[in-house]
């Protein structure tokens, strides 16, 4: 080979490398410019899976080409209460202490997702002095950290939310307290997103609606009386006519007299069976669950063959109102083999009764008595007795993040009568579709419990979350009402109608 062919291929092959060279530095400059544009005209878009595919690829190459450290942020939901973010980088910050705690999360939440309340200050014999506690000193509260007066069991502890709910706002004062906040206490109404009204109006009506015979009225109606004059003579009041109020009447009978000049607060009820519309709606008011009088049936490992009994039913039978449908199903269900429809009450050895005989049961009958809604639902839920709810005008709670039918049967009532409808109906579910629903039960039932302090996700925390979704309306009204507050106060009263004559025009 000549010494000028030696030159040429060697020609080619720097020609050929440096060609290589220029095609892959141009294509990683126009990946890079690409790459750039996208970023900067908006990470969050960049770094959505809907809009680029194998995006997790493309965001481990954004962080190796800009040198950025994207923390691995954990969410953690509980049926819609709120979502709870922590950083792990500030986690592995803490101290070894601080991991083991459980509560670690409470304490890295974010204050956003707090429900600020301003409590009126209302004098004991509204609250706990309805409890028998005598308060010492200035303070009208108890001491949360060492006293929690005693709530009275039996019936009265199925509307006892206001009981909790208060005690929920004394202890977020408590610093670092052991505790899930969704709600802290403010001392500046003006800072607040809600004002909590501390009326225990359920427990007044049933201790205090007999009247003692040397009054004309209740205590119950006389407290009612002197809130209305009070509430309505404060500033806050004033400020929004009550837009912003929070208002606990969980009792049906509770509040009916103060209701009617107190109704543009948010009310906190078992149902709206005993409320016009104008008064009570879904889209102003929050309905909470009873609290169960029935022990939560911990460590369950029934099965579908082993609860024996098909359908139950123990209650008043006969009822007024939307009640009839009892009546009519205990005449065509009293006589089926494996269906329980029995009179019953609390008296005597009731709860424990009705505790095993839910526990040996498939389905648990929840009909229409005086109001839609009954504490059956929640005894059957913490039974895990798959509840057939025949009540078409209730309400449930929490069912913008709840789907009942996941965990309930629902019948609509002109069917329930039907001959054989109901028991055909039931006895059509099969093995596996009860299990699921079992299972489901067993899943959502911390939802129903009301505890002390506050758990995660409990119907405490639900409920304050329930109450957040209201608060955007709420301050819509608001600002709605307040549109002409600024403005002189109109004068067309003073001015005299103008004398057109007959035939001016």
């Amino acid at each position: 080979m000549t010494m000028v062919e030696r030159h040429l291929d060697s020609f080619k092959l720097v020609s050929k490398k440096s060609l290589f060279f220029f095609f892959s530095m141009t294509s990683i400059m126009f990946l890079m410019s690409w790459f750039f544009v996208l970023r900067t005209s908006s990470r969050p878009y960049f770094i959505d899976h809907n809009l680029l595919p194998s995006s997790k690829l493309f965001s481990t190459l954004e962080d190796s080409m800009f040198h950025t450290k994207v923390p691995n942020v954990n969410v953690e939901s509980s049926f819609g209460n709120r979502a709870i973010l922590v950083d792990n980088e500030d986690v592995e910050d803490e101290s070894e202490a601080s991991k083991s705690n459980e509560n670690t999360k409470c304490s890295n939440r974010n204050d956003a997702f707090l429900l600020k309340v301003f409590m009126y200050d209302l004098p004991s014999e509204f609250h706990f002095g309805l409890l028998d506690w005598k308060q010492d000193g200035k303070s009208v509260w108890p001491n949360v950290r060492t006293t929690i007066p005693g709530y009275p069991g039996g019936l009265n502890l199925q509307h006892s939310i206001e009981f909790w709910l208060t005690l929920d706002i004394l202890a977020s004062e408590i610093p670092n307290a052991p505790k899930a906040k969704t709600v802290i206490r403010v001392q500046n109404s003006s800072e607040a997103d809600i004002i909590f009204v501390p009326f225990f109006s359920s427990l007044s009506y049933n201790r205090n609606s007999k009247p003692s015979p040397h009054e004309k009225k209740t205590r119950n109606i006389i407290l009612q009386e002197k809130l209305v004059k009070y509430l309505t003579s404060q500033e806050e009041w004033k400020r929004s006519k009550g837009k912003d109020h929070l208002i606990i009447a969980h009792h049906p009978n509770s509040m009916l007299d103060a209701r009617m000049k107190l109704w543009p607060a948010t009310f906190i009820l078992s149902d709206f069976g005993r409320y016009p519309s104008s008064i009570a709606n879904v889209e102003k008011d929050v309905i909470a669950p009873y609290k169960h009088l029935i022990t939560s049936y911990a460590n369950d490992d029934s099965t579908f063959d082993g609860r024996t009994t098909l359908l139950y039913f123990q209650g008043a039978i006969y009822r007024k109102d939307g009640g009839y449908v009892r009546q009519e199903l205990y005449y065509s269900l009293k006589n089926e083999p494996d269906v329980h429809f029995s009179f019953g009450s609390i008296q005597k050895d009731g709860i424990k009764k009705a505790t095993e005989g839910m526990r040996l049961s498939k389905f648990c009958l929840n009909i229409a008595g005086d109001t839609p809604s009954s504490n059956r639902l929640f005894d059957a839920i913490a039974s895990h007795c798959v509840p057939v709810i025949i009540s078409d005008e209730i309400e449930l709670p929490f069912e913008d993040v709840l789907d009942y039918s996941e965990f309930c049967v629902f019948v609509r009532t002109s069917d329930a009568v039907k001959e054989n409808y109901l028991i055909n109906f039931i006895r059509s579910i099969s093995k596996d579709e009860w299990t699921k629903m079992w299972n489901k039960l067993k899943e959502v039932e911390h939802i129903f419990e009301y505890n002390f302090p506050s758990k995660e996700g409990d119907a405490v925390q639900m409920i304050w979350q329930a109450v957040s979704h209201k608060v955007p309306a709420i301050k819509l009204k608001l600002n709605r009402f307040r549109r002409y507050s600024k403005s002189p106060p109109s004068i067309e009263k003073d001015l005299k109608p103008i004398h057109v004559p007959k035939n001016f025009w």
